[in-house]
């Protein structure tokens, strides 16, 4: 029998037993990111006394820089409100069945990029914003928001998804006949988003997407308004989730002079 050149086996084990033990530390990491990032996971409504039910559940948000804003997507909030019968914007928070909700006033809005700042009145704990210059297809990441609303109660869910491609907002249209004003301003001023493999529901907009390591946002789930751009000419649309670049929201946040 030949000799084993040990060298050689141990420079191959160490890289080896360097990427198993490097990949079950990120594994690892995942419970306590979780942990630290779901204080920071809001739903995002309205409450009206005179309304059966008092309080509807639109979409979620996540805290952000002082602790005092919050994002989620524009098309969470209601087009309208009733001031007249006192309708209210609010986040829910808390944990379990029993959530409290604090009233929220809207900031700002960037529709292009179907974001919203809002401003509560006491700060909650805040998520760090990343850089997405960095985001690489393929790469693992998380979201954590309410995929079902919250009729089983402040129970934020997390998804794994990697990014499965960096891809422009709008796709082409076949004819004339199924562009828009909506498509046509997009198609106008288009820009990339980010397609993750991991599903998300309609109640999911608004959720951070973060990396798994650090709990840095790098992107703003977004189940409707991307979707139905570029799955328009799709009759039965898939379970793809798209992500806004945390970039805009770090733009929205600068329009509006608040440090993060």
């Amino acid at each position: 029998m030949g000799s084993m050149n040990f060298p050689r086996f141990a420079a191959v084990f160490a890289l080896l037993s360097g990427v198993m033990f490097g990949h079950c530390a990120i594994a690892a990491h995942l419970p306590e990111i979780i942990g630290s990032i779901k204080p920071s996971i809001v739903g995002v409504g309205t409450s009206m006394a005179l309304r059966s039910p008092r309080d509807l559940f639109r979409g979620t948000g996540f805290v952000v820089a002082d602790g005092y804003h919050v994002i989620t997507n524009a098309h969470v909030l209601p087009e309208e409100m009733d001031f007249r019968n006192k309708e209210k914007l609010v986040i829910f928070y808390g944990k379990g069945e029993k959530g409290q909700l604090l009233e929220a006033k809207k900031i700002a809005e960037d529709t292009v990029h179907d974001l919203a700042l809002l401003k509560i009145s006491r700060p909650m704990p805040a998520v760090a914003l990343g850089d997405d210059a960095e985001v690489l297809e393929g790469a693992d990441y998380a979201f954590t928001g309410f995929p079902l609303g919250l009729a089983l109660g402040m129970y934020p869910v997390t998804h794994r998804a990697i990014v499965s491609a960096v891809t422009p907002v709008v796709m082409p249209v076949r004819n004339s006949k199924q562009l828009n004003q909506r498509l046509v301003t997009r198609l106008r001023d288009p820009y990339m988003v980010y397609q993750l493999d991991g599903t998300a529901y309609p109640g999911n907009s608004g959720s951070p997407v973060y990396e798994r390591e650090t709990g840095k946002v790098i992107g703003v789930v977004n189940s409707v308004f991307v979707k139905e751009t570029k799955e328009n000419l799709l009759s039965n649309p898939s379970g793809i989730t798209y992500a806004i670049p945390v970039r805009y929201v770090k733009k929205l946040l600068d329009r509006n002079n608040v440090a993060y």
